[in-house]
């Protein structure tokens, strides 16, 4: 990345892991004091005599509202970010079955013309032998004048039989090709069908988990919209604090690759572009999206979904992870990032939000994986 955004993303790194915290996906933290670290105040909470923090009943029961409806869209969010992994993995399967299609096609049409020579390469020998009357060799031999011609022009013959006999042998090859050729075709046409059929299935379920959520926030009030994005801000921080505080970033130090310089540098380039599902670039990206199209900018391709990154990737350990390398995250391999050091990590979060930095522990780690190992 330029030196600039590099020495500013640093900074901020460095300052939030002195201070235990990093941003969440797509919420902003105010900059602590240096040397002081920051204590969220409970929401719904007042201080009382001698600073005791004295507890709203009426503002405890709306945080619990609160926290039951941040619960329902991560939920939402989540749902929808596995079907879109499905819809991703469906595109990429159908453009591939798309593209042996094509290849088979080209295959049929070489192999008919290749029929159609030794068709007429067969039918030229046929007349030859026609020609010669088709008489049997003892007739011949007997009607000829001079036997060494004939036995010269039997070798010819013998020869001329040789030939006609690999020709037709030639022809049922290729005939037999061609018919492979046009069962695997319409092979691949019903998987190619099948997934559009998965991928529609795929983008229904989508629309419909977005659309469930962005009803569910419209229902807010402005002030509890800021509750909300509050709570979700003391969720990161608690995820992100109980990450450094395992000690873990003291143990990674690894240097990114060239390649993943590379990489590095078109993920943090993204920075503000807004998430769009099935999207890869250029002015909007999901979470693999923008994960498999700054590898493929650096000039090695990866799987395009995250649970394909998870599962033919190299896995590290988080201690050697560097950056560059890719963070996958939740049981179900949903959704991924890109570790860029300091203990932070570029992605592009879910719908509503936008390609950020946020703190590589916010979110439950499956695992590192290593896309140039």
């Amino acid at each position: 990345m330029g030196s600039g955004k590099r020495s500013l993303t640093t900074a901020a790194m460095v300052l939030a892991c002195a201070c235990a915290v990093l941003s969440a996906p797509g919420v902003a933290y105010a900059s602590p004091s240096p040397g002081r670290t920051p204590t969220p105040t409970p929401s719904g909470s007042t201080a009382g005599a001698g600073g005791t923090a004295v507890q709203d009943p009426q503002a405890v029961r709306k945080k619990k509202d609160l926290q039951a409806i941040r619960k329902k869209l991560d939920d939402l969010y989540h749902d929808a970010a596995v079907a879109t992994d499905a819809y991703n993995a469906a595109e990429e399967k159908a453009r591939q079955q798309s593209a042996q299609i094509v290849d088979l096609a080209q295959e049929i049409v070489k192999g008919q013309e290749k029929l159609d020579r030794l068709k007429d390469l067969a039918g030229a020998a046929a007349r030859a032998q026609y020609r010669g009357g088709g008489l049997p060799p003892e007739a011949q031999l007997w009607l000829s004048r001079n036997p060494q011609e004939y036995l010269d022009g039997a070798g010819r013959v013998r020869q001329g039989e040789h030939a006609t006999k690999g020709l037709l042998d030639e022809m049922a090859r290729t005939q037999q090709d061609l018919e492979q050729y046009a069962k695997d075709a319409s092979a691949q046409w019903q998987k190619l069908e099948a997934n559009r059929e998965a991928k529609a299935e795929a983008q229904k379920k989508i629309k419909k988990q977005i659309a469930a959520a962005e009803k569910l926030e419209s229902q807010l009030e402005k002030e509890e919209k800021e509750r909300l994005a509050k709570l979700e801000e003391e969720a990161a921080y608690k995820a992100q604090t109980a990450w450094l505080s395992s000690g873990v970033l003291a143990e990674i130090d690894g240097k990114a690759s060239a390649l993943g310089k590379k990489a590095v540098k078109y993920a943090t380039d993204q920075i503000g572009k807004p998430y769009v599902w099935g999207a890869e670039g250029p002015k909007s990206f999901d979470c693999s999206g923008l994960t498999s199209q700054a590898w493929i900018s650096a000039g090695h391709g990866i799987p395009r979904t995250s649970q394909e990154q998870w599962k033919q990737l190299t896995h590290v350990d988080i201690k050697d992870m560097r950056p560059g390398d890719l963070i996958i995250y939740f049981d179900d391999a949903s959704h991924v990032a890109m570790y860029i050091g300091d203990g932070a990590i570029v992605h592009a979060p879910r719908p509503g939000r936008t390609v950020t930095v946020a703190g590589a522990g916010s979110m439950p780690i499956l695992g590192v994986v290593r896309p140039d190992a």
